[in-house]
């Protein structure tokens, strides 16, 4: 009897709540947001980091600015030469793209070498230029004949 009191009791709620949505509508129409501006900004939404099926390249690629792409040739001109043998200086053709630092590392590699400093410039030719500085316990004559400069 208990159970039947309690289920009809639940008929009845559920028909009170289809008479209600019956009364009111299936759609109940929504107040709208006030504008207070006349620009629409479009809604920032979910942004996923990327999260692919494979890489699109199956290796990284090799780094194409090594120390000989860097160092082109050493310059064997009057004014170079002058700079070798009174400020111990070594002048080399370099790769536009290559700064100070990535010329004093190629340097110090390819030729066993301490350097002071290292000044650029680029040509009117287009090309550019670096005076490479030896510290005082390597001689710049010396390294210009283990090179072949002279």
């Amino acid at each position: 009897l208990r159970k039947m009191a309690k289920k009809a009791a639940a008929d009845v709620s559920k028909a009170k709540r289809a008479a209600k949505v019956l009364k009111k509508g299936p759609v109940s129409k929504t107040k709208f947001k006030v504008r207070t501006s006349v620009h629409f900004r479009r809604p920032k939404t979910l942004q996923l980091s990327r999260n692919p099926k494979y890489e699109r390249k199956s290796f990284a690629s090799r780094n194409k600015m090594d120390k000989y792409a860097i160092i082109k040739y050493p310059l064997c001109t009057e004014s170079a030469m002058k700079q070798i043998e009174d400020i111990n200086t070594l002048t080399f053709i370099v790769d536009l793209r290559a700064n100070k630092r990535n010329i004093a590392t190629a340097v110090k590699a390819l030729y066993e070498i301490d350097l002071t400093k290292v000044n650029t410039l680029i040509r009117p030719d287009g090309q550019k230029k670096a005076y490479v500085r030896l510290t005082p316990d390597h001689e710049a004559l010396e390294v210009a004949n283990r090179i072949g400069i002279i």
